[in-house]
């Protein structure tokens, strides 16, 4: 297994080379020559730090793909799928070291169900035939990607992307969060490597060592960069909306949930814990408020408590919340809560020392009771911990989950038997996932039917990626009547 990759590899590779020339015979330099460092070496299987090198070898690569067809397309895929599995203890282990945030385990678990990201069987060409001739449409790449991964999920969010783009086509240029750009460069580098084995192309996948805002925006600029991909807050998704290309945007989500108490209350407390301890709660899916009717809110705070989450009381939620959030003004001189990235993917443990209370060290999530406008509920806080809102009605519950969603049309959970229920805060919400009757994951293909992908592109519509996402319409027709019958 490849260790974790050092940003100074290329000149450490360069410097072995020439020692490796010098063994062979190469003349050695004059006594009086003037020593000279060797020249940095840019991007050794796809590992750049120069955004233009890293396009044009990502340009080059997508040229040597086009003419492997589908077979080559397919290949891939199974190395990126392969490589997730096998890797995931050590990619999660490096990952989780760098980040520091969420729990191992779960970094551990996304990449080894990587190979539930749907690939080449999903482009299927469509064709008419008529009295005028034939029409035949099939889906063709776009060639040169630019993708924004986030510190959250980087591996697997880049193994999914992976999975997606070069199904359909593509090659792509990765600049991570510079939170997780060195777990992203390890992977990426043990990912080509496999690929230039197996198919002969050094650099299919690229990205960028040293990620910052500068080559953000000169990957975004790029003329060989044709397509953006993003997955991360508001202000990465609003910069790559204005750089002038199509862009591909997943953005923020603040997932409610609703408990309307006609339901299984011990499954809901149970679903509710399940997604919103995933990863100490770092999914965008992930659930990050509930409003229970009064009338059953008592017994689902029980159930809550039952399956393991631990209940803090009011002091103590003024504690955490002073820590997990301070106050700041917007253009308009509002204040408003500012979460504390410090506290984002830690343990519930760790937030429960800053509420003043003890719990045990494999506590999955912490839950208390706020109203409607608290900062947990208001919030995409990305913490272990659930606000919990009692509300008098359904259509009182529905409109505060309206409200703390912010109309991002990201995710949205209902735990109910009352099919208008459904029906009615499906329409109020109008989110791009809405679960029923089940953890936020099970819109992913976890626990429920469908597919996974870590890009969910809710800001601009395309939903949970798939190979066709990363695609354009091609039409191709011959006039004439062709048909036998």
């Amino acid at each position: 297994m490849s260790s974790p990759l050092s940003f100074d590899e290329p000149t450490l590779r360069a410097i072995v080379d020439q020692v490796v020339r010098n063994l062979q015979g190469a003349a050695p330099a004059a006594a009086s020559a003037p020593v000279v460092a060797p020249a940095r070496r840019e991007g050794r299987f796809g590992v750049f730090t120069d955004v233009p090198a890293a396009c044009a070898a990502a340009q080059a690569a997508f040229r040597q793909l086009q003419p492997l067809g589908f077979a080559g397309r397919a290949k891939v895929v199974e190395i990126v799928k392969t490589l997730a599995e096998k890797n995931a203890v050590e990619w999660g282990r490096i990952e989780f070291e760098e980040t520091r945030i969420g729990r191992l385990a779960h970094k551990v678990e996304k990449l080894q169900i990587v190979k539930l990201v749907p690939g080449i069987e999903w482009l299927r060409p469509f064709a008419l035939s008529g009295d005028h001739g034939i029409t035949l449409e099939e889906h063709a790449p776009f060639g040169v990607i630019g993708a924004i991964t986030p510190v959250t999920h980087s591996v697997p969010t880049i193994c999914g992307n992976i999975v997606s783009m070069v199904a359909a086509g593509n090659a792509v240029v990765f600049n991570p969060h510079p939170g997780g750009a060195r777990c992203a460069a390890t992977a990426v580098r043990v990912i080509n490597e496999a690929i230039h084995a197996s198919l002969g192309i050094e650099h299919l996948v690229c990205v960028l060592a040293e990620p910052t805002l500068d080559t953000f925006n000169a990957l975004c600029g790029h003329e060989a960069v044709r397509l953006l991909c993003v997955t991360g807050g508001p202000g990465v998704v609003n910069a790559a909306m204005r750089s002038g290309k199509r862009a591909i945007c997943a953005g923020p989500g603040n997932p409610p949930v609703v408990v309307d108490g006609t339901g299984n209350l011990a499954k809901a407390a149970a679903d509710v814990i399940k997604g919103a301890a995933y990863d100490n709660n770092l999914l965008c899916v992930g659930e990050k408020q509930v409003f229970v009717l009064e009338s059953c809110a008592e017994r689902f705070l029980n159930e809550l408590a039952r399956a393991g989450a631990a209940k803090l009381t009011p002091a103590q939620l003024d504690r955490l919340t002073a820590a997990a959030f301070t106050t700041a003004k917007d253009a308009g001189g509002c204040s408003h809560p500012v979460l504390n990235r410090k506290l984002v993917g830690a343990d519930a443990a760790v937030l429960a020392q800053h509420a003043g209370a003890t719990v045990p060290a494999d506590c999955p999530l912490l839950f208390a009771e706020t109203d409607a406008s608290h900062a947990f509920v208001m919030e995409e806080q990305m913490m272990p911990m659930i606000p919990v809102v009692r509300v008098k009605t359904f259509a009182e519950a529905v409109a505060a989950a309206v409200r703390s969603e912010h109309g991002y049309k990201h995710s949205a959970i209902i735990h109910s038997l009352n099919v208008e229920h459904m029906s009615q805060m499906a329409r109020a919400v109008d989110t791009t996932l809405f679960v029923k009757n089940g953890a936020s994951v099970a819109g992913l293909g976890l626990g429920g039917e469908g597919y996974l992908n870590y890009s969910i592109a809710t800001t601009t519509g395309e939903g949970i990626a798939t190979p066709l996402t990363f695609t354009r319409t091609r039409r191709c027709v011959m006039v004439d009547n062709l048909r036998i019958f």
